[in-house]
């Protein structure tokens, strides 16, 4: 593996040269299977519909921080500042610039925003409710966190590892904004075309319902908030 492969060792802060700086990551392993999607609590969340994931992928165990953007991009954009911060303030279109540049360097792995589906079947682990736990215990939202975000992995992760799956900030996922299908469908991608990309996981100023896990909610992609940050999949070439 090249160095910012190396970067994405699961749990380890890894010295690289001047130019990466430090990148704290880590990848859980989510295996392939099926899951209902959606809730009957929001008309944007309907149909409930099964989703079959075809494919294993990795999934990172944390939200981005502020760290590993200003070890790829050389700057930092974020209203909160902190090296274990969620990065934050990037639009869906710099954070497509962001992966590039780290698929520019990688000779193993493809980096790529989680789509809507990967997102909602690894952060729920087999969970079928609205909440992985009581929210204080998992989330920083708008009852705990001051109105500010907190460090990456500081609350209880899901089953499969996975850190601040509700609340901190929302997370881009690749998808265009679109209406649930009817019917059974294998790998979703959203939308063929649309003008808004969605959201998932709520942030710090949320309330609860915001942070369930079926809720879905969109920006342009040109947008860059406080509340909206993100994680990343990846896998094998």
């Amino acid at each position: 593996m090249n160095q910012i492969d190396d970067a994405f060792v699961a749990g380890q802060l890894m010295p690289l040269d001047p130019d990466w700086g430090q990148i704290t990551a880590g990848f859980v392993y989510i295996p392939k299977g099926e899951f209902m999607m959606g809730s009957e609590s929001s008309d944007w969340e309907k149909p409930v519909h099964k989703v079959i994931i075809s494919k294993s992928f990795e999934m990172c165990r944390y939200q981005i921080t502020q760290q590993q953007w200003q070890a790829v991009m050389g700057k930092n954009p974020s209203k909160f500042r902190g090296d274990n911060l969620p990065v934050e303030t990037v639009s869906w279109l710099d954070v497509e610039k962001f992966i590039n540049k780290l698929n520019a360097k990688s000779n193993k792995y493809v980096y790529a925003l989680p789509t809507e589906a990967q997102w909602e079947y690894a952060c729920r682990a087999g969970i079928t409710e609205d909440y992985l736990g009581n929210l204080d215990d998992i989330a920083w939202y708008r009852e705990n966190s001051a109105s500010t975000t907190h460090p990456v992995g500081e609350k209880l992760p899901n089953s499969w590892g996975i850190y601040d799956c509700q609340g901190n900030v929302w997370e881009w996922c690749l998808d265009w904004y679109g209406d649930y299908p009817n019917e059974e469908i294998i790998d979703p991608v959203g939308a063929s075309l649309g003008s808004y990309r969605v959201i998932r996981g709520g942030s710090c100023i949320s309330l609860p319902a915001r942070c369930r896990l079926a809720s879905r909610y969109i920006n342009l992609p040109a947008d860059h908030y406080f509340t909206i940050g993100f994680r990343l999949v990846r896998n094998i070439k």
